[in-house]
């Protein structure tokens, strides 16, 4: 058996976590699942992980943030483990990109620009440095991740175009567009194949996220949010029905409609 020297010392932070993943991923002695992941089959890990994240910040878990954080390190070590076995990178050129970066895009900090600037002035120079480092672009929307989730994503290309001018000026026009795709999703409905429903829908979607960009909204954090409070609700709706000797399968839709409006009722 191996030494586990440094794998057993916890006070020498990275190291550790380094050296715990090159032995997880050894050939002759490593873990077999381990072994078999590549870039493709790890990546929608990290994307779970940092949900997981943010799912621990939003309920003030802070206890369990060190852990959930720690499996974001993890998929970013993983990920520099496999590249240093392809003689791509390693760790320290993930860390010395970033470290590069960061000094780059704040010459308000690092450099001699002054800081006597708004959040919003900060942001909008973040941005021309990123471009800068793009090069030269062929579009507005250059460089928005095609694998981002749908709504931010949404959000990102409506951002870009409004830059230039492409957007509505008020918010009652987004209103009066929502209104316009939601009867061309109802005819579509009706009367269209089910390949023009989706592209209805998803016309519809993309209004609605426009307008919570007009709204100073999160389209993403505000689902999640009306995802927690949908599950909170139904989970009081079969804590009642437990209580009867019920269950949502033995129910039908007047009962639990009844009970959800009572469990409303109760949070307010």
């Amino acid at each position: 058996m191996k030494s586990n020297g440094i794998i057993e010392d916890r006070t020498v932070g990275i190291s550790r976590l380094l050296e715990i993943m090159r032995r997880l991923r050894d050939k002759d002695s490593g873990c077999p699942w381990d072994i078999e992941q590549d870039f493709a089959s790890i990546a929608p890990y990290m994307v779970e992980e940092a949900y997981e994240v943010a799912d621990a910040i939003e309920r003030q878990a802070w206890g369990d943030l060190p852990g959930e954080l720690g499996d974001v390190l993890l998929n970013v070590v993983f990920h520099a483990q496999m590249a240093d076995e392809a003689r791509m990178f390693d760790f320290d050129a993930v860390v010395q990109a970033v470290s590069d970066k960061m000094v780059a895009r704040h010459p308000h900090v690092f450099g001699d620009e002054s800081r006597e600037k708004s959040a919003e002035q900060q942001v909008a120079d973040w941005e021309e440095l990123k471009a800068v480092e793009r090069g030269a672009p062929t579009s507005v929307l250059d460089g928005v991740a095609p694998n981002l989730p749908a709504l931010t994503r949404a959000l990102k290309l409506q951002n870009r175009a409004a830059r230039v001018g492409f957007d509505w000026p008020e918010t009652v026009m987004v209103l009066d567009k929502i209104n316009e795709e939601s009867a061309e999703l109802v005819e579509a409905h009706e009367k269209l194949s089910a390949a023009e429903v989706e592209e209805e829908f998803g016309d519809l979607l993309f209004v609605i996220t426009n307008l919570g960009r007009h709204l100073g909204v999160s389209p993403e954090e505000a689902l999640r949010k009306a995802n927690a409070k949908f599950t909170r609700r139904f989970n009081a709706v079969e804590t009642a029905l437990k209580a009867k000797g019920s269950s949502p399968q033995n129910s039908d839709l007047a009962e639990m409609d009844a009970l959800w409006e009572a469990a409303k009722r109760a949070e307010k």
